[in-house]
């Protein structure tokens, strides 16, 4: 037997349960079913942040917080204007959430406990009705006289309207293709590079405060904490650069050579100060700029410079040679790894088919889209939450307005 509703929601994360949530906050007698094709609901929520859950950011300016994404800022402009950073704080705080602000900018619960968040979209929802099937994958979607047949192994449901939650689910996105719409092949982004090097491995642990990583082939760069691991680089500076080159480098198989800058603006003038104050000592044992010991001796190494040279015997080529490996120090990425469990891909819905001021469709009426479906991506600071929260709210407000004229 069919089942009749008001609203299907595909998919039960982030996006999901934020829209239905607030579609009965606006209209509670809208009936509303989420399917969700896996055993728990919310997973992405648990787990981010560490367990914490990074809820937003505190940019307030909209046109500032475009800058986060490398996919879909010039779409979200407007959205961000409507349901931003500040606004998301309001919401959740609205329903007796109290978030914090961290030094960073990234916005966390006051609980410091991801559930805080997923308790309140999860109980939030169902308190006021709204139905949540688990276990629900969706074998096929079908439009018959104005209204959507959406059909699970189980079960085969009829709504008005539709709003596909699914994030980077492969068969979901197989459906819409069916459907006729345009999908743009997924990527990976916010990953972690992989270096060949059993030295600097061993620095695994070791992190710079403000470093810029450069990639010189396809004119990226970034800055930020850098950290050295067992594999390589990670840090908010490579976080950052891999979002915004994520396609790049997958065209190139995640191998191309990267420069790194350890924090240095002019470092020739900190080697001259350095040797006229200081130039007895053992270049090896004195660092510049406030580096790490071991990692300074690894970048002395690189210079070709012997743990014996004093800073007056430095001559021309040393000084140039350390000059480019504090600027300019040279490394070749072979692979990736991905950014703890909180992966985040590159791709979706083409985004020329979305009215980004409902995010409904422009080819059918009443299917509407948020999160990580579409093409819109983040670095990491809560910002991809946003673009979820932001699209999932302006969808709930224009399917409860199209519910309320019908």
């Amino acid at each position: 037997m069919k089942i009749k509703t008001d609203l299907i929601i595909a998919g039960g994360g982030a996006a999901g349960f934020f829209a239905a949530l607030q579609c009965k906050l606006i209209d509670n007698q809208l009936d509303i079913i989420i399917l969700e094709q896996g055993k728990e609901v919310l997973q992405k929520v648990k787990i981010s942040g560490g367990g914490r859950c990074n809820v937003t950011n505190s940019i307030w300016d909209a046109d500032e917080l475009i800058k986060n994404y490398p996919r879909g800022a010039k779409e979200m402009r407007g959205p961000f204007h409507k349901f931003g950073c500040g606004d998301t704080m309001a919401w959740f705080e609205s329903l007796g959430v109290k978030l914090k602000i961290e030094e960073d900018g990234r916005v966390f619960p006051v609980s410091d406990d991801s559930a805080t968040i997923v308790d309140c979209l999860n109980l939030g929802a169902r308190s006021r009705g709204v139905k949540v099937v688990n276990g629900s994958k969706i074998r096929h979607i079908s439009l018959e006289d104005g209204r959507y047949i959406v059909q699970t192994q189980q079960q085969e449901y009829e709504s008005s309207s539709l709003l596909m939650c699914t994030g980077s689910n492969p068969s979901a996105w197989h459906l819409l293709e069916e459907l006729g719409y345009q999908m743009v092949e997924p990527q990976p982004s916010l990953f972690t590079f992989h270096i060949k090097d059993k030295v600097l491995h061993e620095l695994m642990g070791l992190s710079v405060p403000h470093a810029r990583v450069n990639c010189p082939a396809f004119s990226l760069s970034d800055e930020g904490p850098l950290l050295i691991t067992h594999w390589g680089f990670s840090g908010p500076a490579v976080l950052r650069l891999s979002a915004f080159g994520a396609r790049k480098f997958a065209a190139v198989e995640y191998r191309f050579d990267i420069e790194v800058n350890w924090g240095f603006d002019n470092s020739a003038n900190d080697i001259k100060k350095q040797r006229q104050e200081a130039g007895a000592r053992q270049v090896s044992s004195y660092p510049l700029g406030g580096l790490p010991a071991r990692l300074w001796k690894f970048l002395v190494s690189r210079s070709d410079i012997s743990e014996e040279m004093r800073w007056a015997d430095l001559d021309r080529n040393h000084i140039e040679a350390l000059i480019k490996i504090l600027e300019r120090c040279p490394f070749a990425v072979t692979g990736k790894s991905t950014f703890k469990e909180e992966f985040v891909t590159a791709g979706g819905v083409d985004l020329k088919q979305i009215n980004f001021s409902t995010f409904e469709s422009k080819r059918h009426a009443g299917l509407f889209f948020a999160g990580e479906i579409l093409d819109i991506d983040a670095v990491t600071g809560g910002f991809n939450f946003q673009a979820a929260w932001t699209g999932a709210y302006l969808a709930a407000k224009a399917i409860t307005t199209r519910h309320k004229n019908k």
